[in-house]
């Protein structure tokens, strides 16, 4: 999932969302997680579920805590359930909602792995593998196809360790 538009109307709440995710990549994870709090409060239950999967899904890379992480990667998947695609292309055209579940789905296998549910791991991934197709060959596809076999991996030998490769929004 990319938080940058290509084309699409202008998005304030996007616009801050970017900047909350840059401050997290320039080594201010603390700030970037504080400023998609405040944005997630200003959001609301039933917000725009653009704004609430992208949030979500970054605000999970900032935890350390595998539980932590889970919470905002179930909440990513709750807000994706609720996205169109339609207005997904409001925001990008190239979006396509199909897209995000490889992604949402692997960072809920990654975080039931390092909290040592197996099971429901390996559903997860199960998921995320069965949505591959929806990704385009390109860097961003084989990103998550690499990391779908690196956990699958993990799943396979029982290991909870947090991954080399994992984002954690820095």
């Amino acid at each position: 999932m990319t938080a940058s538009a290509t084309t699409g109307s202008p998005d304030e709440t996007m616009a801050a969302i970017t900047h909350a995710i840059a401050l997290g990549r320039e080594g201010s994870p603390d700030a970037a997680r504080n400023a998609l709090l405040e944005i997630w409060d200003s959001l609301g239950p039933q917000g725009d579920p653009l704004h609430r999967c992208t949030v979500a899904h970054y605000l999970a890379d900032l935890y350390e805590d595998a539980a932590q992480a889970l919470s905002w990667d179930i909440r990513a998947l709750d807000a994706a359930h609720s996205l169109t695609t339609d207005r997904a292309g409001q925001y990008d055209t190239q979006l396509d909602v199909r897209g995000f579940y490889p992604s949402l789905h692997l960072n809920l296998a990654d975080d039931y792995r390092r909290l040592g549910s197996f099971d429901a791991a390996q559903r997860e991934i199960d998921t995320a593998r069965d949505s591959l197709h929806t990704l385009g060959d390109d860097a961003y596809g084989a990103i998550v196809r690499k990391a779908v076999d690196e956990i699958a991996q993990s799943i396979r030998v029982r290991e909870t360790a947090r991954r080399s490769s994992a984002p954690d929004g820095r």
